[in-house]
């Protein structure tokens, strides 16, 4: 088992490279040319800055019985459909039971964006100590149920 973690403007590297040292399971911090990144811990791969580039990279390398740490929900479908374990960096576990429900919740916010006249969009909230400790809770019983699994 590896863990994979989606690390362009991730908020949650340190809490996950602090599980796996834990646990002593590899870390791989999977970023693009527009972002630095080192790591006393993670091995880090940079990509091109093309499009869904870290994406692809990502969905390339993970295999089954992985962990995947994405916001994304298509990366999250797609190593789901290889076996792969996946968390958002909400702490909420993505699953074959509700990634459907998911992109499609995805879809349906993109169509009202693009008939919505206003161009204004809001950033994504602060993130709280809360959010730190929910992900971090979540996390660290995925990584033993997929230790164990």
């Amino acid at each position: 088992m590896k863990i994979f973690v989606d690390a362009d403007a991730c908020p949650v590297v340190k809490i996950v490279e602090r599980i796996a040292k834990k646990y002593s399971v590899a870390v791989t911090l999977l970023c693009d040319t527009n972002h630095v990144l080192h790591s006393e811990y993670s091995e880090v791969i940079t990509v091109s800055a093309g499009a869904d580039a870290v994406d692809i990279a990502l969905v390339n390398i993970c295999r089954r019985g992985d962990i995947v740490v994405t916001q994304d929900y298509g990366v999250a479908a797609m190593a789901l459909g290889k076996g792969a374990y996946c968390i958002h960096q909400s702490g909420r576990i993505y699953s074959d039971d509700n990634i459907e429900s998911m992109l499609n919740e995805r879809y349906m916010a993109k169509k009202a964006r693009m008939a919505s006249s206003k161009n204004h969009l809001k950033g994504p909230k602060k993130r709280t100590d809360e959010d730190d400790k929910h992900f971090e809770s979540a996390f660290e019983r995925l990584v033993i149920d997929a230790m164990y699994s």
